[in-house]
């Protein structure tokens, strides 16, 4: 007969009806006083102890932010699997629908304010270039279920294969490129564009700060607005945008103006080089930052890549953590509350996240593998693991150990070619498409004759 091994799991939760509520060792990030706070910030205490206490659907909210792929029922059994011997409640789908309108939006809100911003060990490498906090800011789209509530707010999104998809959101975020962490977002119905939203995020902007546009954003009212802050810009605009020369620089970059502001034009030619060819793409970048000697045009130009980290978040959240699939909400005041919540769990995986390297300042956050941070957070949820300190602090946890142990190789230049595919299905849209990944190499070229 073989021997037995039984493995003793002890668990620290809060008590009574309160003990589902937590979210593994990311509590420590979002401990119990932080969400009581926002609760009764938001006037959503509970008046009486329930079944489902205010505080426990909040973090059931995010808990379905770490398993959008399963029913609320699941996630709560997901919850309640690591409390083994306790006493817990076993609620219905209806009672927990009734539960998250009760919380409403917005707690999940006041908590995305609490937590938004740069990550407090923003010394890393690749956080700052020259002393500036480098962030930039783009827009997605998500998509909801196809409700008639949701219909009436969010318009449908045309797919590339023809007819019409699920309704659609827009989403843009303000993005600390060293470390991906969120510093501000915004969103809303489709029938507004970026554009309209973007002055929206100008508000979490400061003097210290670079932030990076794409050329649908080099727009004059929303390059001053920034500007107004003491933030700076650097923004990429169409090839042949007026831009007049008011004198020339010897890096090759000349002095112009935007509206009322004073800017610096780049012109280069960025060349492509793989095995399989060579493609050259013109670039016209601006920025506020005026004087060469201490921003150099051809690290401007360098530095401008770092506005695909944002891209990076986006693959994160659409991809990585909801697999491409469409958020759960059927009414546009639960797809508030779930975005919120969606940011505040990627926020807080981030952070963990920052906190881990931050511990090896040589160590870039790139290498960081969100999969292994958002994995470990599920699994130490299950095992209820991790959600009080202990009497020594611990900054790095499980999750930033899993995260140190198994970095990723530093970034090499490569690239694939831009395909459109679907998010989940591996069939291709349309006949064959290459979907190999290239080694490259890039040469830049500072373009001096252009006068216009």
């Amino acid at each position: 007969m073989d021997a037995k091994s039984v493995i003793a799991h002890e668990v620290a939760v809060a008590a009574g009806p309160f003990a589902p509520g937590h979210l593994g060792e990311l509590t420590r990030i979002i401990p119990f006083e932080m969400v009581d706070e926002v609760l009764a910030e938001a006037g959503r205490t509970q008046q009486r102890i329930r079944d489902l206490p205010s505080r426990v659907v909040v973090y059931l909210l995010l808990a379905g932010a770490l398993f959008p792929g399963i029913g609320w029922q699941q996630v709560w059994q997901r919850l309640t699997a690591g409390l083994d011997g306790l006493r817990t409640v076993a609620p219905t789908a209806g009672a927990m629908a009734q539960a998250r309108r009760r919380v409403g939006t917005a707690p999940l809100r006041n908590l995305f304010n609490l937590l938004r911003g740069p990550a407090a060990g923003i010394g890393t490498a690749g956080a700052r270039w020259r002393g500036l906090l480098v962030c930039a800011v783009d827009g997605t789209l998500a998509a909801v279920p196809d409700s008639p509530a949701n219909q009436a707010e969010f318009a449908r999104h045309r797919c590339n294969n023809g007819g019409a998809g699920y309704p659609s959101l827009r989403l843009l975020v303000l993005v600390s490129c060293g470390t991906r962490t969120v510093l501000d977002a915004v969103f809303g119905p489709t029938a507004n564009g970026e554009t309209s939203y973007a002055p929206s995020l100008v508000r979490s902007l400061r003097e210290g700060m670079i932030v990076l546009l794409d050329r649908n954003f080099a727009v004059q009212a929303l390059v001053e607005a920034i500007t107004g802050t003491g933030a700076h810009v650097l923004v990429r605009v169409k090839e042949h945008r007026r831009l007049p020369v008011l004198g020339r620089f010897p890096d090759g970059s000349y002095l112009s103006r935007l509206g009322a502001v004073p800017v610096r034009v780049v012109d280069c030619e960025i060349t492509l080089s793989t095995s399989q060819g060579r493609r050259t793409c013109a670039y016209r970048l601006v920025t506020t930052l005026t004087d060469p000697h201490p921003h150099p045009a051809a690290e401007l130009i360098r530095l401008y890549h770092e506005r695909w980290e944002v891209e990076t978040s986006y693959l994160e959240i659409k991809s990585t953590i909801l697999g491409g699939r469409v958020l759960r909400a059927r009414t546009p005041a639960g797809v508030a509350q779930e975005v919120f919540a969606l940011l505040v769990t990627y926020q807080v995986l981030r952070l963990a996240m920052a906190d881990a390297t931050g511990i090896r300042p040589d160590t870039d956050p790139d290498r960081a593998s969100f999969s292994i941070a958002l994995n470990t957070a599920r699994d130490l949820l299950v095992q209820a693991a991790g959600i009080f300190d202990h009497t020594t602090v611990d900054l790095v946890g499980t999750i930033g150990r899993r995260v140190l142990a198994d970095l990723m190789p530093a970034r090499r230049i490569r690239t694939r070619p831009r395909v459109v595919k679907r998010a989940i299905s591996k069939y291709n849209v349309r006949g064959a498409v290459d979907r190999t990944t290239y080694k490259a190499t890039i040469s830049i070229d500072i373009l001096t004759t252009r006068t216009s």
